[in-house]
């Protein structure tokens, strides 16, 4: 293209209102999604009655924020909306059958405007103003717009000088359209969302599930907003997202995103969209650091997977006991399962990779978000096995290859605490777990996630440590097993050579009022295992603390016993008792050692092969 072309650009600009004169009854309009959103169009488009814009159909991959400026005229006969996704606008008007929603995985909707399921007779697309080159840049949404582009008929492209110009596949010739406007709007931002307390505890937890070097999604909400600081300190994240927010620009400043680990688009951070503030949009303007690309590109399961350790997280509004969710339908932007499906496979699919789904315990109205079915709420993800974790402020539960009643049991584990007895109830009425189940009501709010962390040991051994839940049961039954009859005795000082589960039960179901008891927990296999526990009982009289241990005869002699010793003394001061005592064999020389390495006075008395050992805290 010539310069002097290039210099003329603006005089091919066009009333919005000219625009009308080439459209007819019965075609079908492409507009652009969220930020993309051509507004200036759509409101000349929306805001008039005249005889030809009859029958129309909109269609719009998903509708975010206030795109459509006059929604409520999708109510006439005029216009009618077709879209893929819900978002958190269109859900009201699709319930009502005001809006026609296509179900379909984001991956596949590029393949269906290719394919003239849905034909495209007018794009509207905004753009930047061209180059030097005579080339804009689709900014900071890219989805289907080529796709769109190429089948429509009339191509109108709405210029907006305040839009970023971003690199990816991006692209397109000022020539490749047929009719230009200029913008009267500044494109479509987004506010900060507002994170309360729980959600700080949720992202918190969210955060210690991930690993340096993973490859991770964003959306906009506060979960998302929230993980920022727990995540700053990682290193090598890398970023295949659908979407780019303030919260990840926040993250690639501060180090702690590099995208060297991740595929494809190493060194990159891979989107279609940015949804944010205006800040954002000027961190983006030309930022080789962001890779923009269509959806049939960021959301194809296949390149997903092929990022090592990629980890998909996503905010939940309500969760049921069996790990069905419903997403947010307000107050946070996700297109809904469609996309999460995608990316769900795609974290399946992934080296190490699994899922996430994080959600307060309560909702603003201070009711549970956690229920026995979230069968009559609306924009589910049925797929159970595609749910790997679900966290809340109460902690983490791991549900994949779990049963159905492991499921149940984790997941009432972090409810909030007031709302666990009742769901346990519910649980047994519906013969989902033992109908004999145990609750220590005073243990849900006693329970001690302070002690909570992860430790190195020798041989480069790391293990989580954490209060015991109900939920252990089955793990704490199959370590009981892995035992040999030797540990067996040390620890109870009889053979037991069945664990049922009423033993079982009576045993993880810890009464925190006057007991704590501490699990290890590690990588076997591949797989994380409990592969230690210890207890402290008060004793009321004496006014000291009893304390046994059980670890996994692979993980001795590195540490563990040593470090869960100081961790129950520390417990112990903490609830003021005098000091900790235990019966030990005589031949259990491990746990003598264990002992003697606390550095504090301590009294060693044997009587019949058992060691009487006490630790005074008071000299």
């Amino acid at each position: 293209m010539s310069d002097l072309n290039l210099s003329n650009w603006e005089e091919r600009l066009v009333a919005p209102e000219t625009i009308l004169n080439y459209i007819n009854p019965g075609m079908t309009i492409f507009v652009g999604t969220g930020p993309a959103a051509p507004r200036t169009l759509i409101r000349t488009l929306l805001d008039v009655d005249t005889h030809n814009i009859r029958d129309l159909e909109l269609v719009q991959l998903a509708v975010q924020g206030e795109t459509f400026l006059s929604v409520d005229k999708l109510n006439a006969p005029n216009y009618r909306l077709k879209t893929f996704f819900s978002g958190f606008v269109a859900w009201d008007t699709i319930s009502t059958g005001q809006v026609d929603l296509v179900p379909a995985y984001a991956s596949e909707i590029p393949e269906i405007i290719k394919s003239r399921k849905i034909d495209i007779d007018v794009a509207f697309i905004q753009i930047t103003p061209p180059d030097e080159s005579g080339y804009c840049s689709l900014g900071v949404a890219v989805d289907v717009a080529r796709e769109a582009m190429d089948q429509a008929s009339l191509v109108v492209g709405e210029i907006n000088e305040k839009m970023p110009f971003t690199y990816g596949d991006t692209f397109v010739s000022i020539e490749d359209f047929d009719l230009l406007v200029q913008a009267g709007h500044t494109p479509v931002t987004y506010a900060l969302p507002i994170v309360s307390e729980p959600v700080k505890k949720v992202a918190a937890n969210v955060a210690s599930l991930i690993k340096n070097g993973d490859c991770i999604n964003y959306a906009l909400g506060p979960l998302f907003e929230a993980l920022v600081p727990f995540l700053s300190g990682k290193k090598d994240l890398g970023i295949h997202s659908l979407y780019f927010t303030d919260a990840l620009a926040d993250l690639v400043n501060s180090g702690a995103v590099n995208n060297r680990k991740k595929s494809p688009f190493r060194g990159k951070s891979l989107v279609s969209y940015a949804l944010g503030t205006k800040e954002l949009m000027k961190w983006l303007d030309r930022n080789p650091l962001v890779e923009f690309q269509g959806i049939d590109w960021v959301c194809n399961p296949q390149l997903i997977a092929k990022n090592p350790k990629f980890v998909a997280i996503y905010e939940g509004r309500k969760a049921d006991i069996l790990g069905s969710v419903a997403f947010p339908l307000k107050g946070a932007v996700i297109t809904g399962p469609g996309e999460g499906i995608d990316f769900f496979k795609g974290a399946e699919g992934s080296t190490g990779g699994f899922t996430i789904i994080g959600l307060p315990s309560r909702d603003a109205n201070g009711k549970s978000n956690i229920l026995l079915s979230i069968q009559n709420y609306a924009n589910q993800l049925r797929l159970r096995e595609s749910v790997h974790m679900i966290v809340t402020e109460y902690g983490v539960a791991n549900l994949k290859w779990r049963s159905l009643r492991e499921r149940a049991q984790a997941i009432i584990d972090i409810a909030h605490p007031d709302d666990r007895e009742a769901l346990i109830q519910q649980a047994r009425q519906r013969k989902i777990i033992y109908p004999n189940q145990i609750f220590v009501t005073q243990s849900a709010h006693l329970y001690p996630g302070h002690i909570e962390s992860t430790q190195a040991f020798k041989g480069g051994v790391n293990v989580r440590f954490r209060p015991m839940k109900p939920s252990d049961e089955e793990a704490m039954r199959r370590f009981f097993y892995r035992c040999s009859k030797e540990m067996i005795f040390y620890r109870f000082f009889y053979s037991i050579k069945t664990m049922s589960h009423d033993k079982m039960q009576e045993y993880v179901n810890v009464d925190y009022a006057r007991e704590v008891s501490v699990v290890g927990l590690a990588e076997i296999d591949g797989i994380e295992k409990i592969i230690a526990e210890a207890r402290l009982v008060q004793d009321e009289d004496s006014r000291y603390g009893e304390v046994a241990f059980l670890i996994d005869q692979a993980f001795q002699s590195i540490g563990v016993g040593t470090y869960l010793m100081e961790l129950l003394i520390r417990l112990a001061r903490e609830q003021g008792l005098a000091g900790v005592t235990a019966d030990v064999l005589s031949e259990n020389l491990p746990m003598v050692k264990v002992f003697e390495k606390s550095r504090l006075p301590l009294e060693s008395t044997l009587n019949n092969g058992v060691y009487q050992m006490k630790i005074n805290f008071l000299g």
